[in-house]
């Protein structure tokens, strides 16, 4: 039995043990994580080829589950043949599916397996975000998310010699000068920009959301919802040494996380408090969603979130920007923002809000970066410039 033969062998075996829950636990990544972990006999590269093959699996779902009963040879060689080519994947994939056509589209890979490409998406999410089942937004939705990151120092050559030095080769995003995606599989985090925090890992799209607002410096912020803070950090490079910016969230380790962050970057300019107080000059409300925007990085969500959770999160998306929106000072701003792509969560919460608060109206966002607005919010879609996908509103307390 060859090497490639094997492996195919242990790949089926792992999706099997997966498939049970792989349509039902949301918290799958940790499980596929400690799944390989236990396997002590895998190497690294061992652990890069089946986690790019599981996680294949998940963008592609549809068309590789039901040969997992009839033909699990089959599967094997469909998931090897969608699967990237990476230096881990490429000798298995030559020996499992080199002599099936190289095909570079979406649409190329659908003809050739006789498969459906809308399949690839639940179909209940087409009242959501249509847009996201056009060819290009499809076809972003199958690719690998790309890693980014924000450059957290003026001395951007500091970080670029370091990673010459390493032959890790990035490019600056043309949106966004100051955001790089990096081109090679690479752990920054054992950089030494990374440990003095001349740089986080930060999608690109997340890091529009704040640049489409246009934040003045020296103003006082709140981050609401700050999670472990990417979002902090950002805000606290836009207001600058005369501003501030305080972060708050329901889990204290997410803060205690974010001040660490803080700390290696040097920002004396963010505090947390475990609740809010007073009034703001800018308040950002960065809700807990669905996560529809980060399908491509997580294709498990595709398959175990349901139109009943969006639902769900739309409910607690309204109670928070109704509860922080009392912390918007007069003439304010107030920023929602979303990583999802479903309409509920993101235009009929804003407009829910507004009809429910008088006070505040519709601001024009300082950049679009290309998308198109009628509402003075835009949707970031992740063809456009290789990003996840988030959506921001701003609104002005009058």
């Amino acid at each position: 039995m060859s090497v490639a033969t094997s492996q195919a062998q242990v790949y089926l075996r792992l999706v099997q043990q997966l498939r049970p829950i792989w349509r039902s636990d949301q918290a799958l990544p940790a499980k596929i994580q400690r799944l390989l972990a236990s396997e002590r006999r895998f190497g690294s590269r061992d652990r890069r080829l089946y986690r790019e093959l599981i996680y294949t699996t998940l963008r592609y779902l549809p068309w590789i589950e039901p040969w997992l009963e009839r033909e699990p040879a089959r599967a094997a060689k469909v998931a090897a043949w969608l699967a990237a080519a990476t230096r881990d994947t490429r000798a298995y994939r030559a020996e499992i599916c080199g002599d099936w056509p190289v095909a570079d589209s979406l649409a190329a890979r659908a003809k050739f397996l006789e498969a459906d490409p809308a399949a690839l998406l639940p179909a209940w999410f087409s009242d959501e975000c249509p847009v996201v089942f056009t060819p290009a937004e499809l076809s972003a939705q199958l690719a690998r998310a790309p890693l980014w990151l924000r450059l957290q120092t003026d001395d951007e050559a500091r970080v670029a010699d370091e990673f010459d030095q390493k032959a890790w080769r990035v490019t600056p995003s043309p949106a966004l000068p100051s955001a790089w995606k990096v081109l090679d599989e690479a752990d920054v985090t054992q950089s030494v920009a990374y440990a003095k925090g001349l740089i986080e890992i930060q999608d690109l799209g997340s890091q529009f959301v704040l640049e489409s607002i246009g934040v003045e410096p020296g103003g006082r912020w709140l981050d609401a919802c700050a999670g472990a803070g990417g979002k902090t950090l950002q805000l606290a490079r836009l207001v600058g040494s005369d501003g501030a910016v305080t972060a708050h969230d329901i889990r204290p380790e997410a803060l205690d996380e974010l001040l660490d962050r803080a700390d290696r970057a040097g920002l004396e300019n963010v505090q947390t408090v475990a609740s809010p107080s007073g009034t703001y000059d800018g308040v950002l409300v960065d809700a807990p969603c669905s996560g529809s925007g980060t399908w491509r990085r997580s294709p498990h969500l595709k398959w175990t979130t349901t139109p009943a959770a969006v639902a769900e999160r739309a409910d607690l998306q309204r109670e928070l920007l109704a509860r922080f929106s009392a912390h918007v000072r007069p003439g304010g701003l107030l920023a929602y923002a979303t990583c999802s792509l479903s309409r509920r969560e993101n235009e009929d919460v804003v407009e829910a809000f507004l009809l429910r608060h008088p006070d505040f109206r519709r601001e024009k966002l300082a950049r679009t970066f290309g998308f198109t607005t009628a509402s003075e919010a835009i949707t970031i879609l992740p063809a456009r410039h290789d990003t996840d996908g988030f959506h921001v509103a701003l609104l002005r307390r009058r």
